[in-house]
């Protein structure tokens, strides 16, 4: 701008500091809105973290040169714009809704930082999910596998109380009942006595021979005191 007036100057000091405050930027034609439409649509960007101004193209064409941003070629006819601070999701959807009513509110295009963004590419981020909704599934999605986690930790000792109890009533651990070896115990005198009688029956069997060797003894002594006689 040449002798550029002061006012001119302030306006576009304002344009470049929004857009480089923003995060995201949309352009829109809003030829055909009264008063009432212009209103409402100022009100639901500004719920969903958007600010909707109009301002000449020629200051805001001035505005994007110093800043280095690509929309000259949306600064034609009557143009608005709405910056975002924010979820650029949010307003995107403000505006698809806002038009689906409103046919007189055209989308050209806009900024998403300093990138580009064509019509079409702010319908698709319309169709996104907010950011809220994306960090909340991000965080179910982290935490189910935690849970199944702590659930198995959980469940070990419960595990091992019941292994270890079914363990003691089958008399395999120490603290199992008292009487259950009882049937065993009894058996085992019963063996014991079975040993000792065998072992007494041989000794008795054995010595009776040696009786039967000594008895002729006496009738040989018999014999010679006949014949001394």
């Amino acid at each position: 701008m040449e002798n550029p007036r002061p006012e001119k100057v302030a306006v576009v000091d304002e344009v470049r500091a929004k857009l480089e405050a923003a995060d995201a930027t949309v352009l829109t034609e809003y030829r055909g809105l009264n008063v009432a439409a212009t209103a409402q649509l100022r009100r639901s960007l500004r719920e969903a973290g958007g600010e909707y101004k109009v301002y000449k193209n020629t200051l805001v064409r001035f505005a994007a040169r110093d800043l280095g941003l690509e929309i000259e070629h949306l600064l034609t006819g009557p143009t608005a714009i709405a910056f975002v601070e924010g979820d650029p999701v949010l307003v995107a959807k403000a505006l698809r809704d806002f038009a689906r009513t409103n046919p007189n509110l055209v989308i050209k295009g806009g900024l998403l930082g300093d990138k580009p963004l064509a019509e079409a590419d702010i319908r698709a981020l319309a169709d996104v999910e907010p950011r809220e909704v994306l960090l909340a599934k991000l965080a179910g999605a982290m935490a189910a596998p935690m849970q199944q986690f702590a659930s198995l930790l959980s469940a070990l000792p419960r595990n091992f109380a019941y292994g270890l109890k079914a363990l003691i009533e089958q008399g395999g651990a120490p603290g199992a009942p008292a009487d259950a070896p009882a049937p065993a115990a009894d058996e085992t005198p019963a063996v014991e006595a079975d040993a000792s009688a065998a072992d007494e029956t041989p000794a008795v069997e054995a010595d009776a021979p040696a009786a039967t060797t000594d008895a002729p003894e006496p009738a040989a002594e018999s014999a010679d005191t006949d014949q001394e006689s």
